[in-house]
């Protein structure tokens, strides 16, 4: 069965479902986390106490996107546009390893300002 984590940001509560991957299982085993959020246009990343290799990397991610991203091991939240993105998509800085997915509309995030705390969690 796919496990879920709740992650709060400010005023935002969503719950996401991760993958298989060894990512996944290495960030679930962390937690829970607590971190400050940071923003990039619409994503939303902060550092996570995790240190992995890129997984399956990926240039283009979608909307709703959980992504690892080794250079900074940084845990993001993708819900639109970054300053690297060309029409129509979804682009990271580079690479990263997408490891699961927001239930529900990932543009709640778009509440989100950096600097507002951040808490990732298993439910109860």
């Amino acid at each position: 069965m796919a496990k879920q984590i709740r992650i709060k940001a400010g005023r935002v509560q969503a719950m996401a479902v991760l993958d298989d991957s060894r990512t996944a299982q290495a960030i679930w085993q962390a937690l829970p986390i607590e971190s400050i959020a940071e923003l990039w246009g619409d994503e939303v990343y902060f550092s996570i106490p995790v240190h992995l290799p890129l997984e399956n990397g990926k240039e283009l991610v979608n909307a709703g996107d959980l992504g690892y991203w080794p250079d900074g091991d940084a845990f993001c939240i993708f819900f639109g546009p970054t300053p690297a993105s060309r029409q129509g998509e979804i682009r990271p800085a580079s690479a990263v390893t997408v490891f699961g997915k927001i239930i529900g509309d990932a543009r709640a995030f778009k509440k989100v300002a950096s600097g507002d705390d951040i808490v990732i969690e298993k439910p109860e």
